[in-house]
């Protein structure tokens, strides 16, 4: 036996049938509506003038002035490798890649290094 789903889209204001999907944004959460063509028209009016006030941003770009942040090393300058050689010397276990510990680099620096 064969089956059909058939899928019906109704206004999230008012559950007549929907006419279309509006989708807009409003900080940094993505939205979309399905609307009949009245409410989707009134939605336009109500925000026409924020609209024509601000700027558009392209998808997957953030609003100028606020650039992803870069995570800065703890302790910039020092050299990892030359951490690890010290602290074998000193018997402090040190992976062998990654991230070295704040304290470990502290006692480096305590050393005089």
């Amino acid at each position: 036996m064969a089956k059909r789903t058939i899928v019906t889209f109704v206004d999230d204001l008012n559950d007549e049938p929907a006419d279309t999907t509006v989708s807009f944004g409003l900080d940094n959460q993505a939205y979309e509506l399905d609307l009949t063509d009245k409410n989707a028209e009134e939605l336009r009016d109500l925000i026409a003038s924020y609209i024509s006030a601000g700027r558009k941003v392209s998808a997957g770009r953030r609003s100028s002035g606020s650039a992803p942040k870069v995570a800065k090393p703890a302790f910039s300058g020092v050299d990892g490798a030359a951490v690890r050689a010290w602290a074998a010397g000193q018997g402090i276990e040190v992976s062998p890649r990654g991230r070295i510990k704040a304290e470990v680099i502290e006692k480096f620096r305590a050393a005089g290094n």
